[in-house]
């Protein structure tokens, strides 16, 4: 039942829509104040029950966010177009009750028109469910981690079940707790019913969410059920009278062998004819299968051989789960497959042409990529962190949210064995975690406990008092260790509550101070900081009221395999659940954390997909965003900054595959032979697998570089010798380009030279030595990829630049002095455990102007242009919240001419690290950057499991 809030909000809502339809589309704040006015004039009570100026800001929120477009990457192969034919015909029961639930649950007009679309586009590129022969539809929707995924498909299934889909089924992650969260889920905004009573005992069926709104419908069935032991079970299935045909049956189930089998086997019950192979095929019954986190456990990770033409061996054994969930798509002859996912690295690395004789096609998204936007008011790693995928190493990179807290007390940093402390980096099941010998929690897991305290009380002072409110704590992985931090945190909670609600005694660390301290000294300055209308400062007085109220709310929770808590936000839905969260792998995949506002995170796993799925702090925090806070290390903060950068890269080559229209599988073969991927995939770094490298539309850029004299000293030489070859070359000294708008940029103090010959290039390369840890620039292999392309007439013109700083003036170069360039240069920490010490790192070398060196006015305003055509598209993507005012790399490299590459050299001031040894010489870093290529000739890369091991500490 909704509350007299949401009542007076879905009323507002119709006047302000009507209201701002009659102006022509203009919708002003005094607009949506007047029609709030109105509204709570309907009920007496309301005007002193309800919070006027809040249920205004909320209204502000949802006329006002925004939401991008989705761009798509289909193959029409055996595909007929439908929806625009039939859509007149279709009666859309199940999505206009859908529609009305989201616009009574708060979502912005907006952001639901937006799914209307989206949703629309994606079942278009499925297949007509009335359609009468065999068809196989296989697709994937990329969204952001916690950007509402879910609700994306449950549009989707209720427009599938209004057009004629019959069986309906969700793979939800391979716990129960999440395959019950997402029944939830469905029972509320598909099924209209509470799952549970639709046992079969003849009880009185529970309407619940969308069943509220229109109970005339016909209901959907559904053979399972939100409890936590809810999944499908072939002896609860026997009970129902149900088969496939009837209703649109709908199964939520998790990644389970045993679950699928169970499946299967009422699949092969309910099949009613038989194929030319002889399996039992359930025939004329329209099947969409929905893969939730289909990048988890769905992927066959075993190695697939191959013939001397590269097609897979068709009698291949695929791992179980996922030759289960092809099975299942096998006994349908009408079937569509999709993926949904944040991280979609390993399912572009499925062999598109993998199939086995028994199980059918492997689940490459050969019909359909789409990316879907996010919506103006998510959070995500680009605000969180900050980062675009070209930001300036000389600052450090754009600020992010001031939000992140360094954790540094949780184990002793100075061990190389990396083993002791309260959870350190290196430990197992056995682990007692112990801070200076006690059984107690560490100084930042206090505060931070604190401060989950002081965001709960802040949002009881801000009107949100019925709202949920989540704090997450991972630190491991280990069940066991789970347990006894669990203890440690309920002791730690009982005792801060007791000594507010009793007082400090001759406590030495009074509670109520270090609350005052906290809220005065962080809070306080963060909420100033973030400068959000709908995050007002809220005075120390006015937290102290709610303090205790807020503590007594608040439950520990432990969610992992051996606990029987669940986190059921929809039974404290009118009061709203306060709630301390501690787990594992349980928390890491689809789990959303209602309210969430405080996370203390020190799972490490250097897995580009792990580790985005693990931010469970990704996504919408109205009202409260100053409020929230990440406890982590400095490792993890700067993992998440490399990823961040190199997950917006794999989506800007996604968004110029669809510009020149390429096919999922273009884009596959694209990405299977990114440089970047050499950290990302476990697919393919496995047994000395041979990688097909690129290098087009790509930047290779030094960042780790060795320390020894001798090394210094060949990389200066070879940058001498290479000064030397290119005299007959043009030299500009202090080069300046004209701009767009009567802009200039110069590069004071440096030397360019344009047109040289990529023979120089290929040698300069081969004389270079490289450290093995910089990963993108193994000098053989650019040589070789050079080399490769220039048999093709490409990348045989170069402009090269030695580039003049801010540093000490070096005279050795045989153009004149040069200012040596200054980055920040960052130990390595784990040589440094290690006393090896054996190699610098910067964060990076390239600023990005200095890519548009060899472009003119007009080929700079084409790639801005294209930048700020991406960031229009989908503006969740950027921490921006206005247009990008300079072009990003992947645009400059894509106007360059295919016959043009460009060599940056910066030469480094060794200042700071001018220890014996170095001699005074500058430490010489480069960067390439590759024009965009879509017909360059690879080169090969062997990678093993050993490689693998070394970077990641895992083996495959």
């Amino acid at each position: 039942m909704a509350s007299d809030y949401e009542n007076a909000r879905a009323h507002a809502q119709l006047l302000i829509r009507s209201a701002r339809d009659e102006s022509g589309g203009t919708l002003t704040s005094e607009m949506i104040t007047q029609q709030v006015d109105i509204v709570l004039s309907i009920k007496p009570n309301w005007k002193t029950t309800l919070d006027r100026d809040a249920l205004v800001k909320d209204l502000e929120t949802i006329f006002t966010t925004w939401i991008g477009e989705a761009r798509i990457l289909h193959d029409i192969e055996n595909h007929r177009p439908w929806l625009s034919d039939r859509r007149a015909g279709i009666e859309w029961h199940y999505w206009n009750r859908y529609k009305q639930f989201l616009q009574e649950r708060g979502w912005a007009d907006r952001t639901i028109d937006k799914l209307e679309n989206l949703t629309d586009e994606i079942l278009s590129r499925l297949e007509d469910p009335l359609r009468p022969d065999i068809w196989d539809r296989r697709g994937m929707v990329v969204g952001h981690v916690q950007s509402g995924k879910t609700a994306n498909y449950i549009g989707l299934i209720s427009k599938a079940a209004d057009t004629g889909y019959k069986v309906l089924v969700i793979l939800a992650g391979m716990h129960n707790n999440l395959r019950s969260q997402t029944q939830m889920r469905l029972d509320e905004g598909f099924l209209g019913y509470d799952s549970i009573r639709n046992l079969p005992t003849g009880g009185v069926v529970s309407l619940i969410g969308v069943g509220e709104i229109n109970p005339s419908i016909q209901r959907p069935d559904t053979i399972t059920t939100r409890l936590e032991g809810g999944d499908f079970k072939r002896e609860v299935a026997n009970h129902f009278n149900i088969s496939p045909g009837g209703h649109p049956l709908l199964f939520v189930v998790k990644k389970n062998s045993s679950v699928l089998r169970n499946l299967l086997e009422w699949v092969e019950w309910a099949a009613n004819s038989t194929g030319q192979d002889g399996r039992r095929i359930v025939s004329g019954t329209p099947l969409l299968l929905i893969d939730d986190e289909c990048d988890l456990a769905s992927i066959d990770t075993r190695d697939i051989p191959t013939d001397e033409n590269g097609e897979p061996d068709f009698e291949h054994t695929p791992t179980v789960i996922n030759q289960r969930i092809r099975r299942l798509l096998y006994s349908f002859d009408q079937s569509s497959y999709i993926g949904y996912t944040a991280t979609p690295f390993a399912n572009i690395f499925i062999h598109e042409k993998a199939m086995t004789l028994e199980h059918g096609e492997d689940l490459f998204p050969r019909s359909f990529i789409i990316t879907l936007p996010a919506p103006s008011n998510y959070v995500g790693p680009a605000q969180v962190f900050g980062l675009d995928e070209d930001y300036a190493p000389e600052t450090g990179g754009p600020s992010g949210l001031p939000l992140i807290r360094v954790v540094n007390d949780h184990a002793i940093t100075d061990d190389p064995r990396e083993d002791t402390g309260w959870i350190p980096p290196r430990h197992n099941r056995t682990l007692i975690p112990l801070y200076e010998g006690q059984g107690t929690i560490p100084p930042s897991l206090h505060e931070a406990i604190l401060a989950f305290i002081l965001a709960c009380a802040a949002r009881i002072a801000r009107k949100h008092e019925n709202a949920h409110n989540s704090m997450l704590i991972h630190v491991t992985r280990f069940i066991d260790v789970q347990g006894l931090v669990y203890n440690q945190v309920c002791t730690e909670l009982s005792n801060i509550m007791n000594r507010i609600k009793r007082g400090e005694g001759s406590d030495p660390t009074p509670i109520l101070e270090g609350l005052h301290r906290l809220w005065e000294e962080d809070f306080m300055p963060t909420t100033i900081e973030i400068n959000d209308p709908d995050c007002q400062p809220v005075p120390w007085d006015e937290i102290k009221k709610h303090l205790f109220k807020a503590v007594s709310a608040i439950n520990v929770k432990l969610i992992n395999g051996s606990a029987a808590d669940i986190l059921d936000y929809a039974e404290h839905k009118d009061a709203g659940l306060s709630v301390i969260v501690i787990g594992g792998d349980k928390l890491s995949r689809g789990m959303t954390l209602e309210g969430l506002s405080v996370s203390y995170f020190l799972r490490s796993s250097r897995m580009y997909d792990t580790l985005m799925q693990m931010g469970r702090w990704f996504g919408y925090r109205p009202g409260y965003l100053d409020l929230c806070r990440l406890y982590t290390t400095d490792d993890i903060i700067d993992w998440f900054k490399h990823i961040t950068v190199a997950n917006e890269e794999l989506r800007r080559e996604f968004d110029r595959m669809v510009s020149v229209g390429g096919t999922p599988r273009d884009y596959g073969h694209r990405i299977r032979s990114h440089s970047q991927l050499l950290v990302t995939s476990q697919v393919k770094m496995r047994h000395g697998t041979s990688i097909e490298l690129s290098f087009s539309n790509d930047i290779s850029e030094t960042v780790v570089f060795y320390r020894d004299e001798d090394t210094i000293g060949n990389n200066y030489q070879a940058t001498i010798k290479l000064i030397h070859q290119m005299r007959t070359a043009t030299l500009e000294k202090n080069p300046s380009r004209k701009r767009p708008q009567g802009k200039t940029h110069s590069w004071k103090g440096s030397y360019c030279w344009p047109g040289v010959s990529a023979n120089y290039i290929r040698q300069f390369l081969k004389e270079y030595i490289s450290h093995p840890k910089a990963r993108k620039v193994n000098c053989s292999l650019l040589a070789e990829y050079i080399e490769k392309q220039n048999q093709n007439n490409d990348l045989i013109k170069w402009t090269v630049i030695l580039l003049s700083g801010e540093g000490h003036e070096h005279e050795g170069f045989p153009v004149g002095g040069i200012r040596l360039v200054r980055r920040s240069w960052h130990p390595d920490i784990k040589v440094e455990r290690h006393s090896s010490m054996d190699r610098f790192v910067i964060r990076r070398l390239v600023s990005g102007r200095d890519e548009t060196i060899d472009i003119d006015e007009h080929e700079y305003a084409r790639a801005l242009e294209m930048t700020q055509e991406s960031w229009t598209i989908d503006r969740g993507r950027s921490k921006r919240q206005t247009p990008p005012e300079e072009p990003e790399g992947v645009d400059i490299r894509r106007i360059r001419p295919k016959a043009q590459g460009v060599l940056l050299i910066y030469p480094l001031d060794p200042e700071e690290k001018s220890e014996k040894g170095i001699n005074g010489l500058p430490i010489v870093g480069f960067a390439i950057s590759f024009p965009s290529n879509l017909n360059d000739q690879k080169v090969s890369y062997i990678v093993n499991n050993i490689y693998y091991q070394q970077e990641y500490g895992l083996g495959i």
